[in-house]
C-alpha cells in the first residue's frame, strides 16, 4: 500500500471548492449584514461580491495549497502549521475582499473595510476548521478512489 505524504492536486482543488463554497456563503451573509446596517441593503451587491470572490479566491486558493504542500515536507500538519497556514490565508483573502468590495461598491470606503475586517473574523474561524477536518480524512484517500474507477472502468 502507497503512503502518501502531499495533497495531490485533485484533493486540492475538491478542498477549495468545499472551501469556497463554506466561504462564499458566509462572504454574503456578511456583505448583507454590513450593508443592511449602514443603511444601504443590497442583495445584489451581496451575490455579486459573492460570486466575484468565488471565482477569483478559488484559483488563488488552490495557489495558496500548493505553496503550503511544498512547504509543508514531511505530511503531517499541525495545529500550530495549521494556525499559520490560516494567518496567511486570511491577509491574502481580507486584502482581496477588499479590492472586490470596494470595486463592487464602487467606494473603497469604510463599508468595504467593515466587510473585510468582519470576514476576517468569521472565516478566520471556519478556515481553521475546514483545515482540521480535511486533516482528517487520510491523504490518498481521493487518489486511490480516482484510480480504482479508472482501472475499473478499462476493464
Amino acid at each position: 500500500m502507497t503512503n502518501f505524504k502531499k495533497e495531490s492536486h485533485l484533493r486540492s482543488l475538491i478542498k477549495g471548492i468545499t472551501w469556497r463554497f463554506l466561504a462564499t456563503a458566509d462572504t454574503v451573509l456578511v456583505v448583507l449584514l454590513i450593508t443592511c446596517l449602514t443603511g444601504n441593503c443590497s442583495i445584489e451587491h451581496a451575490i455579486k461580491i459573492g460570486l466575484v470572490e468565488f471565482l477569483l479566491k478559488l484559483a488563488v486558493y488552490y495557489i495558496h495549497e500548493r505553496v503550503w504542500q511544498f512547504a509543508l515536507k514531511d505530511g503531517v500538519v499541525s495545529k500550530k502549521e495549521t494556525l499559520y497556514k490560516t494567518i496567511s490565508w486570511r491577509v491574502i483573502a481580507s486584502a482581496m475582499t477588499f479590492i472586490i468590495s470596494g470595486a463592487i461598491l464602487n467606494a473603497f470606503d469604510e463599508i468595504a473595510l467593515y466587510i473585510a475586517l468582519t470576514e476576517s473574523v468569521s472565516k478566520f474561524i471556519l478556515y481553521y476548521i475546514h483545515e482540521r477536518l480535511w486533516v482528517t480524512l487520510p491523504l490518498g484517500r481521493i487518489r486511490k478512489y480516482v484510480y480504482g474507477k479508472l482501472k475499473n472502468n478499462e476493464r
